[in-house]
């Protein structure tokens, strides 16, 4: 067993690494991801309550409200946590008004492919973060946090693919039809 010792006490002695992840220091990497996760929420229910605004859709709607609802559990999750550290979180972002979709003309507004097209690439994009933090992390209640969010983003992406493909909105990478013929 290997043991560390800090100014003559063990990583044990300080309450590091005891078994209460609490009581534990976030590293600088957890502090970091755990304050980019709020910030990028933040961005998210500012970007969606636009997008909600400017979607005609209620199925892409429905999705949107869930997707704004998820970020604003996420922006209260890490800026707890990054404030029980001592950590400042960043600051919210102010809430969109409402707005008529009638009102926004037609040449400045999101279409509803547009939209999904840009829930589906950052939904993809916060799994893959998920995970990332996931990994790095040492603490069992950061790690964990990410594993919850990780698994209602993946439940999230499978509502979006579906809309996407029962709509006809999805747009596949090239698909190989034929397979080469084996000499």
């Amino acid at each position: 067993m290997t043991v560390i010792i800090i100014k003559g006490e063990t990583i044990n002695d300080m309450g590091i690494l005891s078994g209460n992840p609490k009581d534990e220091p976030m590293h600088y990497g957890e502090i970091f991801s755990v304050w980019q996760a709020s910030m990028m929420a933040k961005g998210t229910v500012s970007c969606y309550q636009a997008f909600l605004n400017h979607a005609g859709d209620e199925d892409l709607k429905k999705i949107l409200e869930a997707l704004i609802e998820q970020a604003k559990l996420e922006i209260k999750e890490c800026d707890t946590l990054l404030t029980d550290n001592g950590i400042a979180p960043a600051p919210v972002l102010p809430e969109r008004p409402p707005a008529k979709l009638e009102d926004i003309p037609a040449g400045a507004r999101f279409t509803d492919p547009e939209i999904a097209a840009k829930i589906a690439a950052e939904n993809a994009l916060g799994l893959a973060a998920c995970s990332s933090v996931m990994g790095q992390s040492i603490r069992e209640d950061v790690g964990a946090l990410f594993a919850k969010y990780h698994l209602t983003k993946a439940a999230l992406g499978l509502r979006i693919l579906q809309m996407n493909k029962d709509k006809g909105w999805l747009i596949p990478p090239p698909l190989q039809v034929k397979r080469p013929v084996e000499e």
